[in-house]
């Protein structure tokens, strides 16, 4: 069983930056691709970004592309988001997970072991 503990979240003005961290636990978080979601109040669990096992593969949401990067330490079992130009509509509590499934990556339903959560605020 995979552990995920997300860190990094904050208060930010708009057009600042904050970089996401998740630390996950067990030796076999390598083999599995990565996500990462969020969820506004009074809104669903939406996709963010997603990426491949070695970290040659990513995908974002329109809403983040080219502001949003996401990458991965496998020697140390951390994956990242770093999120600049930050805007209002970023705020959101941000979950990573891990990828076990076979629907396409940004289906939630094909992700299992999901962290606490990070909040992310972004003042106007």
């Amino acid at each position: 069983q995979v552990q995920l503990v997300e860190s990094g979240g904050g208060l930010v003005q708009a057009g600042g930056s904050l970089r996401l961290s998740c630390a996950a636990s067990g030796p076999t978080f390598s083999r599995y691709p990565m996500g990462w979601f969020r969820q506004a109040p009074g809104k669903g669990r939406e996709f963010v970004s997603f990426i491949s096992t070695n970290g040659g593969r990513t995908y974002y949401a329109d809403s983040v592309k080219g502001r949003f990067t996401c990458s991965r330490d496998n020697a140390k079992n951390m994956v990242y988001l770093q999120m600049n130009s930050l805007k209002p509509e970023d705020t959101a509590v941000y979950y990573c997970a891990v990828h076990t499934g076979s629907r396409p990556y940004y289906d939630l339903v094909s992700y299992d072991y999901w962290g606490q959560g990070t909040q992310v605020t972004v003042s106007s």
